[in-house]
């Protein structure tokens, strides 16, 4: 029994629905704001409403026409909900043993049949824990739920192989009748619709499952590659891209592997993987589906609608269309949204790992890999730029509280509804897990988003890893680490107060006398006073007293959720709860070990070990000791990856890669039998080296990683890393003299992976190249008298000079002796310089092809690369002069790239 402070009546205490569990996840973070909390800065008339709790890493939410919802939860599990306001879930699918949930991979994926319930299919999308055509599992998992990559070989040294799975679940046949009444789900039935996806490394795992108005199924993968380095296949290639078998370790230019799978679309004579794409299938068949773009090749081929995509972890449809509105997780630099039209026509190549952003990207650009410098030579049209993209180093909205730094686009939606005020109607919602933030891409006058028409809807939202549209039409997000669906709800003018609940104790020893304190909420139009009810025996009806500051004494042992419901004076209610729990106190967790002084490289073993101890239980064992190991990247703001969980009093395991500066977080809680927990944690760093990168001659850029800067240069990074690395092989100018690629000092190619243990230096040495154009036999289409004839232009001096008539058109031709490959110009222009000239080339010196045209020439030294081509003779074409007098050069200079 209870006794309440002001009332003196008791009542039956009921036990309390399972706490809310806060929770590392898909990637992981902070702890949640306490209950009731104000958060500045939605919209007026707006708030968040937690709608369901209790969750462990939710992923994506779907809500059936019949009132219920289904929840993923990263770990494999699908839980259902009768409603929105119920409080007791039950699992209508338990798929730990096939999902592998470790770092960023997991069951990430929910889709409804478009005819659910009546067609009662529910279609998941997970990383399988398995490769292709495998068993599962493969690899082992700590306690059936959290899996787990050994060393060897090692999450981010050589990966953990996985593939990515498409499957259709479908309740038995007693089940389905059971599933409309409150009643448990039975037995439901797994059947793969397409396995595919193989993916070497911890992220760019699957990602969304969406039915179009079409009735087809999309669903979308990043390419499964490595994020420390620019990775083309170099590390043993075990999907077996081309030009290699499947253990070997691939080099430029020709490599296809790695980042490079999501390009896989542009080389149709080898088999097509999925990696890196978004595809359209039949719900019922897993085949391509019907009007996509590719009629011919083979069948992974036709399944694609779009490529080139690093992760496009979330995407919508526009409603009314079939397009597709993609977020794609962008490197170092930007996040996109890009746009996909309806099907049909050609598959788009939005350009990554080619392209990031609308512009190149340096660490593959510098690999000096075939593929990407296609795609360069091909033009501006080759790829699709972002219809929206944002970098890392500027806010969204300018002066908004989100930060910047960290980013990772993460949850896009429409808002079709009618409750929203009239700006939001076909607004685009973007959520990025990293900078915890919601912004509304408002629509323009031609009814799609309007880049300059961006707001920052929700500046805390929480963890929100999913956007989706429910009942109503409000807008819905899922925080993977609050453990919570939210709903973003409108009330109109008079904004609701915001309830706010405090105690002087949560738990403690029965009779427990608790005082409780509301005096903390508020109304920001000012409707005071408020009024306050409460439900302090937490049997589910207000009532039990109205002051502001009650106090209640729980006589029984148990938990009891103690609700508060606050009015302002104009009838607006806003409730806020807070768990009591009676006759139980908290555990104690310790960490024996590590200390957090222990400083870590890449590969190191690292063992921990710590106690639990309870009052109530006494010493806490087994899964009631449970560990976090979780990387926190922090460039400038953190976020964070959880690595994986182990239970027990003690463990290990291996620190693995990760770009620097980041460090890890060893989080242990202690949990006892009546549910309160205590968490302890210790942050450990890394040790660092530098890594320098010089050239001979100075001066030359190189690329260490994303970082493309002029030797010689200095990056820092942790101790054990593998690094890429890359010199340019085309011609460098230094000091006005032409250079060519020679050799590192470690002997590797010119793109290469490097492991830096302790500080090094590594130097790309280049030799001076050959000038093919030297003293070969020399034409012009004028001189303007002797001494200034065209040999004088090729002769290795730069004190005699060819000279023009003062006229336009004037052309100066050099005879190679044989066709060469070549693909360098340098002109060094006397004072007369051409203002507008062309690059031409030909074979017999009577056909003349251009390869390059430049229209702002200023004087002194013109550096004309163009794309290689096979010619014997090279010759400038002047069309516009500088001056009054003719062209003058005192060399021209060519070179085979």
């Amino acid at each position: 029994m209870g006794r309440r402070g002001g009332l003196g009546r008791t009542r039956r205490p009921v036990a309390l629905w399972a706490a809310l569990v806060v929770g590392a996840a898909l990637l992981t973070g902070a702890s949640l704001p306490e209950a009731g909390a104000a958060r500045a800065g939605l919209p007026g008339g707006f708030r968040q409403q937690t709608v369901l709790s209790g969750l462990t890493n939710p992923t994506a939410v779907r809500f059936a026409p019949d009132g219920r919802v289904f929840v993923a939860e990263k770990s494999g599990i699908v839980k259902m909900f009768q409603s929105l306001t119920d409080p007791d879930p039950v699992v209508y699918a338990d798929l730990r043993q096939q999902v592998f949930n470790g770092w960023d991979r997991g069951l990430l994926g929910l889709a409804l049949h478009p005819d659910f319930p009546a067609d009662p299919r529910v279609y998941v999308l997970y990383t399988y824990n398995g490769e292709l055509g495998g068993t599962f599992p493969k690899w082992p998992s700590s306690n059936g739920s959290d899996d787990q990559c050994p060393d060897p070989p090692g999450a981010t040294k050589d990966g953990c192989v996985v593939a990515g799975r498409i499957s259709v679940l479908t309740p038995s046949v007693q089940a389905a009748g059971a599933l409309a009444p409150r009643a448990k789900s039975g037995p439901v039935t797994e059947r793969v619709l397409l396995e595919d996806w193989c993916q070497q490394f911890p992220s760019h795992s699957v990602g969304t499952l969406q039915f179009g108005a079409d009735g087809m199924l999309y669903a979308g993968a990043g390419d499964g590659a490595s994020y420390t380095y620019a990775d083309y296949g170099q590390t043993k290639n075990p999907c077996g891209d081309p030009p290699g078998k499947a253990g070997t370790n691939l080099t430029p230019p020709a490599a296809e592997g790695g980042s490079l799978r999501a390009q896989d679309v542009t080389t149709p004579d080898d088999p097509t993987g999925l990696d890196g794409s978004i595809i359209r299938i039949n719900p019922d068949t897993g085949a391509a589906a019907p009007g996509n773009p590719a009629t011919t090749g083979d069948e992974n081929a036709k399944r694609i609608i779009a490529h080139g995509f690093r992760n496009p972890y979330r995407f919508t449809i526009r409603p009314g269309t079939s397009e597709v509105w993609a977020g794609d997780v962008g490197l170092s630099t930007w996040e996109e949204i890009d746009r996909i039209p309806d099907a049909g026509g050609k598959v788009p190549n939005y350009g990554w790992p080619c392209y990031e952003g609308a512009g190149h990207n340096v660490g593959y650009e510098a690999a000096g890999l075939t593929m990407c410098q296609k795609l360069y030579g091909a033009g501006a049209s080759a790829v699709v730029t972002p219809y929206f993209a944002y970098k890392h180093s500027d806010k969204v909205v300018p002066g908004e509280a989100c930060g910047t730094g960290s980013s990772a686009v993460s949850g896009t939606a429409f808002y079709s509804g009618s409750v929203y005020p009239q700006r939001y109607r076909g607004a685009l919602f973007f959520a990025d897990y990293a900078r915890r933030c919601v912004w509304a891409m408002k629509a323009g006058a031609d009814g799609l988003p309007d880049p300059k028409a961006i707001e920052t809807f929700d500046p805390s939202p929480g963890a929100i890893v999913d956007l989706e549209p429910g009942p109503d039409g409000d807008l819905f997000g899922v925080d993977v680490i609050g453990g919570r669906v939210v709903r973003w709800v409108y009330e109109g003018t008079n904004n609701p107060p915001v309830a706010a609940v405090k105690s002087d104790v949560v738990s403690g020893k029965v009779p427990l006398t608790v005082r409780f304190d509301a005096s903390s909420s508020s109304d920001t139009d000012g409707d005071l006073p408020l009024s306050y009810d409460w439900d302090l025996d937490g049997d589910g009806n207000y009532g039990d007293s109205r002051d502001a500051e009650p106090s209640f004494t729980y006589e029984k042992a148990g938990r009891y959720r103690v609700g508060l419901r606050v009015t302002d004076a104009r009838g607006a209610t806003d409730t806020a709860t807070l768990e009591i729990t009676a006759g139980s106190t908290p555990p104690v967790a310790r960490i024996t070990a590590p200390a957090s002084g222990l400083a870590w490289q890449v590969g190191d073993r690292i063992a921990f070990s710590g106690t639990g101890t309870d009052v109530e239980d006494g010493t806490l064992t087994g899964k009631a000791l449970s560990w976090q190991i979780i990387m926190h990247h922090c460039p400038s703001n953190c976020h964070t990856h959880e690595i994986t969980r182990q239970d027990g009093p003690s463990g290990s395991f291996v620190a693995p890669d990760h770009e620097y500066p980041s460090w890890l977080e060893l989080r242990l809680t202690a949990t006892d039998s009546s549910g309160l927990s205590d968490v302890k944690s210790v942050e450990l760093h890394p040790k660092t080296a530098k890594l320098t990168l010089k050239s001979s001659p100075p001066g030359i850029p190189l690329t260490q990683g994303q970082r493309t800067a002029t030797a010689p240069f200095t990056g820092t990074v942790i101790k054990g890393s593998t690094v890429s690395v890359a010199a340019p092989t085309k011609t460098q100018i230094v000091g006005g003299r032409t250079y060519e690629f020679a050799g590192w000092s470690d002997r590797g190619g010119s793109a290469h992976n490097v492991v830096v243990g302790t500080d090094r230096t590594l130097t790309a040495t280049y030799r001076l190249k050959t000038n093919l154009a030297l003293k070969r036999p020399a034409a012009a289409s004028s001189f303007e008298r002797s001494p200034f004839q065209a040999w004088r232009a090729d002769d290795g001096s730069r004190t005699t000079r060819w000279s023009s008539k003062r006229a336009d058109p004037q052309w100066l031709r050099v005879d190679l002796g044989s066709v060469r490959q070549v693909g360098y110009v340098i002109l060094r222009w006397e004072s007369a310089y051409a203002k507008t000239f062309q690059i031409q080339v030909s074979k017999d010196g009577r056909s003349w092809t251009t390869v390059q045209a430049r229209t702002n020439g200023n004087g002194g030294s013109d550096f004309v690369p163009f794309t290689p081509v096979q010619a014997r003779y090279v010759r400038m074409y002047g069309t516009k002069r500088a001056t009054a007098y003719g062209y003058s050069l005192w060399e021209m200079e060519v070179y085979n790239r």
